[in-house]
């Protein structure tokens, strides 16, 4: 080997080094409000950063960088049940099969997850815009009462500047959505009611990825100690979410970017799922 061709390699290897601890400490201080975000949102969130240093780095380098520092987020499945749909009341028909929301305010979902609070479970309402991606309307209780669904629903409704045509409400056949009070908030709206007709989680899949990013992201990085933390965490979080986190399901803007906007994007994800099972274009 050359004396040019030693030191041409070892200044390459110091400056690749200086490179990828540069990108170490700028996903640190990403992961300080998003703990778990993985490496796909990292390399959209990365991509001004890279550019002002003038460093080239792809999504299978930042992967290896990110494995090598231990810094990949690995997932945990929980499950509890927050749905009972075995009652005497009314149930609605399932009305988004094969229905794309070309615009928003034009299909609003809903779910009710859990949150872990010390011994026992805080229950979190939200509804969701399906074209923005956008947290619409949240709610926290200590219980799976009816009343915190309502209250999340009227914060969706509060929000539109004015009356719109043509809104359809998805949810599960849970006795929360089926109270008069719930669908009589609906129907003085003038919203169309839709519901789940089994107990297939892809009948309301959105809503139910809503609730995993939220609370696989971010609720479950932090530990609170009382029921007021819990609520301004939960704010701090819909925020984090709605005007921060990219989504490759809308061609890596934020909710608030398109909802703001209302434009059409590129799905940058591949659906997996059976075409005869997909009810609702995420």
């Amino acid at each position: 080997m050359t004396r040019q061709a030693y030191y041409q390699h070892y200044w390459q290897k110091e400056e690749t080094s200086f490179e990828q601890e540069l990108v170490i400490k700028e996903v640190l201080r990403i992961r300080e409000t998003h703990k778990k975000m993985g490496c796909r949102k990292l390399m959209v969130k990365l991509e001004a950063f890279m550019f002002d240093h003038q460093i080239k780095m792809g999504r299978d380098a930042l992967f290896d960088l990110l494995a090598a520092n231990q810094l990949l987020i690995r997932r945990r499945n929980r499950r509890v049940t927050t749905t009972y749909s075995s009652h005497w009341l009314r149930k609605y028909p399932n009305l988004i099969r094969e229905f794309i929301a070309e615009g928003i305010n034009q299909l609003w979902v809903s779910d009710i997850t859990y949150w872990r609070f010390k011994d026992k479970f805080l229950y979190i309402s939200f509804v969701t815009d399906v074209f923005s991606h956008k947290i619409v309307g949240y709610h926290l209780s200590e219980s799976l009462e009816a009343e915190s669904s309502i209250h999340a629903l009227q914060m969706a409704l509060d929000l539109l500047r004015q009356p719109v045509e043509g809104l359809i409400h998805h949810s599960d056949r849970g006795i929360q959505y089926c109270c008069k009070e719930y669908v009589k908030l609906l129907q003085d709206h003038s919203v169309a009611i839709s519901m789940t007709e089994n107990g297939d989680p892809l009948e309301n899949a959105f809503a139910e990825r809503i609730n995993g990013i939220v609370k696989g992201e971010y609720l479950d990085c932090y530990k609170v100690n009382s029921i007021q933390e819990a609520k301004e965490l939960l704010s701090q979080v819909v925020h984090l979410y709605n005007q921060e986190r990219p989504h490759m399901s809308i061609g890596n803007k934020t909710p608030e970017e398109i909802h703001q906007t209302n434009q059409k994007t590129d799905r940058l994800w591949k659906n997996y799922y059976p075409k005869n099972r997909t009810l609702v274009n995420q």
